[in-house]
């Protein structure tokens, strides 16, 4: 990757942080996290326990809109890390990490 590319998508990286941040502070997010449920265990969790995940991650072009991020716990959160939800599943099914 050359710098002018990595320099855009630092930029774009940055841009979808800000409006994660806009969109955590919005009515919408604060009545999801409200119901105090995990996407993924769904868990029953205080709602300053949970986070916002990304279900396609930033780092792999996911944006910070009202369809792509949910409720988390921080123990879903923390294992998702980047990958996606198909790609959970197959690290499970395999048994080990995945490698791109």
């Amino acid at each position: 990757m050359n710098t002018k590319n990595k320099i855009v998508c630092e930029e774009g990286f940055r841009k979808e942080k800000a409006k994660g941040r806009k969109l955590r502070q919005s009515q919408w997010w604060k009545e999801k996290i409200s119901k105090g449920f995990c996407h993924y265990c769904g868990g029953k969790f205080i709602p300053p326990n949970l986070t916002m995940d990304h279900i396609v991650p930033i780092a792999r072009g996911g944006k910070s809109n009202k369809g792509n991020v949910v409720p988390s716990c921080k123990k879903c959160n923390t294992t998702k890390k980047y990958y996606t939800s198909a790609e959970i599943i197959l690290r499970e099914k395999m048994g080990t990490d995945i490698k791109f």
